[in-house]
């Protein structure tokens, strides 16, 4: 049993933090702060060929495997970016997997290649404000008129959708009371977001303030049918497919948050003197320390077991979810702990570590709650009876 990187996983590793490094902290302090994208960063990205990792190397992606993504997610989160620099990309990189397995050789050619250069930008329309994670209660509607679909409805929670240009949008195609399965009568669309069609509402919120989150109400987008991807009223099946790679992603961005806040906390233990030592000799500093240490390690070897299963083709739901549940546990710990370390003065902007507290609520709560993958997980590997 191996746990070294490769070479090439471990040149993918050096090269994004080289990237990375002119943005340092204060650059994601003021982007937090006025509330903007990160528009140069997410240009250096796209510059150097990040954002196409995991596409197919015929459409001019790296063709790497979902592993090499979330080293780099994980890499840029803990450069100091934190879940605003890993959210900036996020959807890009992996996103449109749907897309690569279902899409037709023509949609590929024409929808993959401007977003890897960064062209485009793209954003996820899946949930809905009465449906949340039950999914086929979705409501917005896409009817079929001729050569084109007609979409109305409302999504929610839609990252990235003030500077998107395309959807990655789920809605509709059968009633719901006229199809024999809930997850039947779905479809998946990857179209423009019209502006004239569709209001982007901002929604303020707690943290991550680079990157926005929106409401969006869609009043008769058209939408051709040659943006439909794969079979019509298939799109719930098509969407499964990414749900196990976000899960990886999200832990490894955690991972590499929680080590951003645990490495500011180490260095100011170890300089801030108060009566006359470093308060770093304390062990009631030094325990804690250690402790966010120990679980952010255990949770990254769950990280790289569902990674190395998912790109050997092997069933990773439960190793996924289980990485998501114990990055994003081990990251808030480590955040907390990180505050506590500065004092009063982990209260301060200027010192980072609350910014990291704040966006460390998100991997707990998104794309799937604490709650569910608990029950999942009892449901899955302990073979308990279904709970929702």
């Amino acid at each position: 049993m191996d746990f070294d990187f490769t070479d090439q996983q471990c040149q993918v590793r050096d090269a994004v933090e080289r990237l990375c490094a002119p943005f340092d902290g204060d650059y994601w302090l003021e982007r937090d702060r006025t509330g903007t994208f990160p528009h140069d960063f997410y240009k250096a990205i796209a510059d150097q060929g990040w954002l196409g990792i995991t596409m197919p190397t015929d459409v001019g992606g790296a063709g790497l495997g979902v592993t090499e993504a979330a080293l780099m997610m994980q890499t840029i989160a803990q450069s100091g970016a934190g879940m605003s620099g890993a959210s900036a990309v996020h959807l890009n990189v992996f996103g449109l997997q749907p897309v690569v397995v279902y899409g037709t050789d023509e949609q590929r050619a024409r929808f993959l290649p401007p977003l890897i250069a960064g062209q485009e930008k793209a954003c996820f329309g899946v949930t809905e404000p009465d449906a949340g994670l039950n999914t086929t209660q979705i409501s917005t509607f896409a009817r079929r008129e001729g050569d084109h679909y007609i979409v109305s409805g409302r999504k929610i929670w839609i990252s990235t959708a003030q500077v998107a240009d395309k959807i990655l949008l789920l809605a509709r195609t059968t009633p719901l009371d006229q199809v024999k399965r809930k997850t039947h009568g779905l479809s998946l669309f990857y179209t423009d977001l019209d502006r004239a069609r569709i209001e982007v509402r901002e929604i303020p919120k707690m943290g991550r303030s680079a990157v926005d989150s929106n409401m969006l109400f869609i009043d008769d987008l058209v939408v051709p049918a040659s943006d439909l991807i794969g079979e019509e009223n298939e799109g719930f099946r098509q969407i499964l497919h990414g749900l196990n790679p976000e899960r990886i992603l999200i832990a490894a961005e955690a991972i590499g948050l929680g080590r951003a806040a645990l490495r500011r906390a180490a260095n100011y233990a170890r300089e801030r003197e108060v009566f006359d030592r470093p308060i770093g000799m304390n062990q009631s500093i030094q325990h804690p320390l250690a402790k966010a240490w120990a679980q952010l390690e255990a949770a990254d070897l769950m990280v790289w077991k569902a990674a190395a299963a998912y790109d050997a083709g092997q069933d990773c739901g439960a190793e996924a979810n289980a990485a998501k549940y114990l990055a994003a546990e081990a990251a808030f710990e480590a955040c907390q702990t990180a505050i506590l370390t500065h004092g009063g003065m982990g209260y301060a902007k200027e010192y980072h570590v609350e910014r990291y507290m704040r966006e460390a609520w998100i991997p707990r709560i998104a794309p799937v709650s604490m709650q569910l993958i608990l029950s999942y997980l009892a449901e899955q590997v302990l073979d308990q009876p279904k709970s929702y």
